[in-house]
């Protein structure tokens, strides 16, 4: 036998082995699919009325402007011919396709094969060539509010992504080339993948971005030295261990979203905000939010308030015998540290010293990206499902937000991981990206209904521990910074509910990049930098206009404001020092990594 003929054969049975394995994992396949527990449809897709308007509006336009219309889809035909010639002119001729249009810059056709194999090359052409003409009949349609057409154009768009050709193993030739040289390998490996990520989460389809094995709380991320010195059913306390001889007097404590766990702000020694805070020298204190159950249904905003903020402020009061705090809230965390510092000037309690705001929206009259899930259709879906639950599922706040970026945080990876049989990235980013937390019931109603829909704090006010609260109430000197491509809290949106508070002294900037990324952007590495303007009586895009570019991080400039604000120099604390507050736990504490109980 020749070795042509042996490495046939062993290609052949390698085939054949695959082939039998694809089977017992369609089994488990589907043994998996039937575990999926069914959620409330209207968290699947817009209500009725959206198709609807959509539908009116479509037909009035028809009637009133029939042309335009027509001109639409008569350059969509004119394109898709045009498509058609070209390949057949190509295989008839044997000659390599020239392309009429530009090169497409879409990393999803980054592969070659796009642009010089026939059949792909049509149907890329073909997908983009539709793509486009949907996206345009969208745009141009009129008779539709703001809200509705925002919502349409979103949801258009979703479809137009899911049906990318390289979505389908068929028509991506990345992953058939694979599949070939592979002998099947590639695609077992894929399924294989997917049955584990679907038996994960009982049924429930949730691409894994980044390798659960790789990353360790305590041992690889999230390793500042710290110690959990207080704890309640609602949050740990970590105070962190110091790096100076002397710090500040007035101690510094952060209030971490509880949508997603704190150690965002500690990723990796290179990265973490909060070991460089301990290198300036303050005393860093970190709440830790307990992931909750359906036995937290009937927690609402003012326990977070009062159990959570009021709570943990006096124990950092007590553990430093300061009189003052300096405080942080992030993204959710900073709303409600807002609602905080206006029920403390209610009750005329200067415990706050200054407040710092981390893409922190206040104001939601322009809910900016967000706007497509905060329709009643969506909110009434989601509060049906917390009526049953008693808690709004992590899995429904990952899928959310991960849809606002569908191609990065589903598609990409997805293909990557079930089409491509590739194991998932040690990336520490994504690895804290999918550990996210549950809501609690009636709370996740209260921020819905009455922040986000009802926009009360920046209006009438909002009802919360017997006071009525509104952002003209807020009285701390602040400092916020938003981030300029945030596609969850609109940096203009962030600016709207600064300019509302009555504070005196404010301070507002932007960075460049995301709602992360524009975050953690540490000095050393000079990646990102950010834009100041102290004229806050500018409109958003007056003051983006005359702002001044700084280079690099935010960080430096921010420390510089907070320093002037945290009294004289005092010997370093140490964790645990005080009898009333010994050492529970050693950072990052039990409540991180804690699993809710399932109902």
């Amino acid at each position: 036998m020749t070795t042509k003929e042996t490495t046939s054969g062993e290609n052949l049975a390698r085939l054949n082995a695959n082939l039998e394995r694809i089977e017992d994992l369609s089994q488990r396949l589907v043994a998996a699919f039937s575990k999926k527990k069914p959620i409330h449809p209207g968290l699947e897709g817009p209500g009725h009325d959206l198709y609807m308007k959509a539908a009116t509006a479509y037909m009035s336009n028809m009637m009133t402007d029939p042309a335009k219309l027509l001109e639409n889809q008569v350059g969509y035909w004119g394109k898709a011919v045009q498509n058609y010639i070209e390949i057949q002119n190509s295989l008839l001729q044997g000659e390599e396709i020239e392309d009429s249009e530009a090169p497409s810059t879409d990393r999803r056709f980054s592969d070659p094969l796009w642009n010089t194999h026939p059949f792909f090359h049509y149907v890329k052409n073909q997908y983009l060539a539709s793509s486009s003409a949907i996206a345009e009949a969208v745009e141009n349609l009129e008779g539709m509010e703001d809200t509705d057409k925002k919502r349409l154009k979103y949801f258009s768009q979703q479809v137009i992504d899911m049906m990318s050709p390289t979505n389908f193993l068929g028509t991506n030739p990345t992953a058939l080339t694979k599949a070939v040289e592979t002998d099947g390998q590639s695609v077992v490996d894929g399924l294989e993948n997917l049955v584990r990520d679907l038996e994960a989460n009982d049924g429930d389809l949730l691409v894994t971005l980044s390798d659960k094995d790789a990353f360790k709380l305590g041992e690889n991320i999230a390793t500042t030295e710290g110690s959990v010195v207080f704890r309640n059913e609602i949050f740990e306390l970590i105070q962190y261990a110091p790096k100076t001889e002397k710090v500040k007097a007035t101690p510094l404590i952060i209030f971490p979203p509880w949508i997603n766990k704190f150690y965002i702000l500690d990723l990796k020694e290179k990265n973490s905000l909060i070991r460089w805070i301990i290198d300036q020298g303050y005393t860093l204190f970190v709440v830790s939010w307990k992931n909750p159950d359906a036995s937290y249904s009937d927690f609402s905003l003012d326990d977070y308030i009062e159990k959570g903020y009021l709570t943990a402020i006096e124990q950092v009061k007590s553990i430093t015998k300061e009189e003052q705090v300096n405080a942080i809230g992030y993204c959710i965390a900073g709303t409600t540290l807002a609602l905080t510092l206006a029920l403390l000037n209610k009750r005329g309690d200067n415990s706050v010293k200054s407040a710092t705001f981390f893409t922190t929206m206040t104001d939601f009259e322009d809910q900016g990206e967000m706007t497509v899930f905060l329709s009643d259709d969506f909110v009434d879906a989601i509060e049906a499902e917390i009526a049953e639950e008693g808690i709004l599922d992590k899995m429904i706040m990952s899928r959310t937000f991960s849809f606002l970026r569908s191609n990065d945080l589903i598609y990409a990876p997805a293909i990557k991981s079930y089409m491509m049989g590739e194991a998932p990235p040690a990336f520490d980013l994504l690895y804290w990206n999918g550990d996210g937390t549950n809501l609690p019931g009636r709370m996740a109603v209260q921020y819905l209904r009455g922040l986000c829909q009802g926009n009360q704090f920046a209006n009438e006010g909002i009802e919360l521990l017997g006071e009525t609260l509104r952002l003209e109430d807020v009285k701390t000197p602040l400092y916020s910074i938003s981030c300029e491509t945030d596609h969850i809290a609109a940096w203009d949106a962030c600016y709207s509910g600064v300019q509302k508070m009555g504070s005196k002294s404010k301070t507002f900037v932007m960075s460049e990049s995301g709602h992360i990324a524009g975050i953690v952007n540490p000095p050393s590495k000079k990646k990102y930098g950010h834009y100041t303007n102290p004229e806050l009586n500018l409109s958003a895009a007056e003051w983006r206009e005359s702002a001044d570019f700084n280079e690099g991080s935010w960080w430096p400039a921010w420390e510089k404001w907070l320093k002037t604000r945290s009294g004289k120099q005092k010997p370093a604390r140490v964790p645990g020092s005080e009898k009333k507050h010994p050492v529970l736990d050693p950072a990052p504490g039990k409540y991180v990594s804690e699993k809710p109980k399932v109902h």
